[in-house]
């Protein structure tokens, strides 16, 4: 298939593109480069700087090439951030996605997978989380992802179009060739990474006083390259599966202390501390069930377990210290 991959130059969008180029696929890569670093676009993709709100480039690029489906990453994703900048969540989240669709329908192109998350459940229930779990989002970045859920199954009663929803829960690790390098960098690893090589004075943990084993923060982390598989499997049977919502995670949750003491046997390096207030709109537990996903499609994590997926994470970052500027 020949798949136009959005926000091909971040973090999973990249990786999932050279998993699927990997695994045979023709890859038309997406991005403005507001976030995104050109340097992490696999060289086997055919690369169009573009904006989803402009209608005529993106226009153009469907004209250009015979896109069979379309997977969907381009996105703001910073909890906090949303909180204070709902309406640019909004607008980057839905509108633009809504264009993507229009888009792709008038070329006529039904073949959607969508890159959602576990922030669209809120503050959960029941643990591990399944699928049919109440959405119930506590900030403006999951509410803009359900949102666009919803506006995907209209799409699919009015249109015809086939998506699957993909909710991930925390991506982590790297594959040999592409990492975390985020301006500003806001995700645990990277940070934890930059704290144990003395880049920046200590790792910060907001809130210690969740209702937890340990007082901090509850996370199921799964290694991008495992996400980049599921997506791959997702749209290979995406006719047999359309409308489709699916957790990708481990099923296992590790703590913010847990994690840092991880990241400091895996370095080898002391990593200082310091205490800070709870974020806005982090739940306390955020865990998967992954049992759909795994009878459903077949998909197992390769890297299953937090050691292994730090790892990855951290011989990338000795081998691109300054992240794609050292690439």
């Amino acid at each position: 298939m020949k798949i136009l991959v959005t926000g091909a130059a971040g973090y999973i969008g990249s990786v999932c593109s050279e998993v699927l180029l990997g695994r045979g696929h023709s890859v038309v890569a997406l991005d403005d480069l507001s976030e995104g670093h050109r340097e992490a676009v696999d060289p086997r993709a055919q690369f169009c700087e573009a904006n989803l709100h402009d209608l005529k480039a993106v226009d153009e690029i469907f004209r250009a090439n015979k896109i069979d489906a379309v997977m969907h990453f381009a996105a703001l994703c910073l909890v906090e951030e949303s909180v204070k900048k709902p309406g640019e969540y909004y607008r980057a989240n839905v509108a633009a996605g809504i264009s993507l669709l229009d888009a792709m329908l008038r070329h006529g192109v039904k073949k959607f997978i969508f890159s959602s998350t576990a922030a669209t459940y809120g503050e959960p229930e029941k643990i591990p989380i399944p699928e049919e779990h109440v959405t119930n989002p506590i900030n403006p970045y999951g509410a803009s992802k359900l949102l666009f859920e919803r506006i995907l199954q209209e799409f699919r009663e009015n249109s015809g179009l086939e998506y699957v929803v993909m909710r991930y829960f925390n991506a982590a690790g790297a594959s040999a060739e592409r990492g975390e390098d985020h301006h500003p960098e806001t995700h645990i690893l990277p940070i934890l990474f930059e704290a144990a090589l003395g880049q920046r004075a200590a790792f910060q943990i907001y809130g210690t006083n969740y209702p937890t084993a340990d007082g901090t923060c509850v996370r199921d982390y799964v290694h991008v390259v495992d996400i980049a598989e599921a997506h791959a499997l997702a749209v290979e049977r995406i006719t047999e599966i359309a409308g489709r919502v699916y957790n990708v995670g481990n099923s296992r949750g590790f703590s913010v202390r847990e994690v840092v003491d991880t990241v400091r046997s895996v370095t080898g390096r002391e990593i200082p501390l310091s205490m800070a207030a709870r974020r806005a709109g982090d739940p306390a537990v955020l865990v998967a069930s992954s049992e759909r996903i795994r009878k459903e499609l077949g998909w197992s994590p390769r890297f299953s377990d937090l050691k292994s997926i730090i790892e990855t994470a951290w011989a990338w970052k000795t081998r691109f210290p300054r992240g794609y500027a050292s690439a």
